[in-house]
């Protein structure tokens, strides 16, 4: 606790523990866009963003909804899970190819970086698609698990059918 007078209050994001500041500061320095990845409780999130002088810009955005609702995924499916964050990196990284940007760099926030989780399975995505990402492919889950294959048989075809779709729009 900053209370004496050559101490220094910290800044409320890095209290409340939703910014790393010295990860998000080295991010920065490369000038590069940031491929953002949130899990939420519901749904995986993908972003584009550009620094700019008055706060960060979101470029492009695709969320688990979003495969409902553009591209044919079944509703009845989860929107954060392995395969539905494969696709929504999928999509992300075919929409920032089309709109011109073609590297950025990983941006998982505080979320764990364990080996083959839903983070990664969306960087795998968007490797997929074309974006120019430094990465190890030892970090990404298998292709069975990036099929759905872990889940059910079905899960299978629900990908391609949505793989399709967003290849079509792109």
């Amino acid at each position: 606790m900053a209370k004496g007078p050559r101490q220094r209050n910290q800044y409320r994001r890095r209290k409340s523990g939703e910014t790393d500041y010295r990860r998000r500061l080295k991010l920065l320095k490369g000038g590069n866009p940031r491929a953002v990845v949130r899990i939420s409780n519901t749904r995986v999130t993908c972003q584009v963003v550009a620094f700019e002088k008055h706060g960060d810009k979101v470029e492009i955005t695709i969320t688990g909804d979003d495969l409902v609702s553009k591209y044919g995924w079944p509703e009845s499916l989860s929107r954060k899970n392995v395969p539905a964050s494969y696709l929504v990196g999928y999509a992300l990284g075919k929409s920032a190819t089309a709109s011109g940007h073609g590297e950025a760099v990983l941006d998982i926030g505080l979320a764990a970086s364990s080996k083959g989780n839903r983070v990664f399975a969306a960087l795998k995505g968007m490797v997929d698609a074309g974006l120019d990402i430094p990465h190890s492919d030892s970090v990404f889950p298998e292709e069975e698990r990036l099929n759905g294959l872990h889940i059910n048989e079905s899960y299978a075809s629900s990908i391609e059918a949505t793989k399709s779709k967003i290849e079509e729009a792109f």
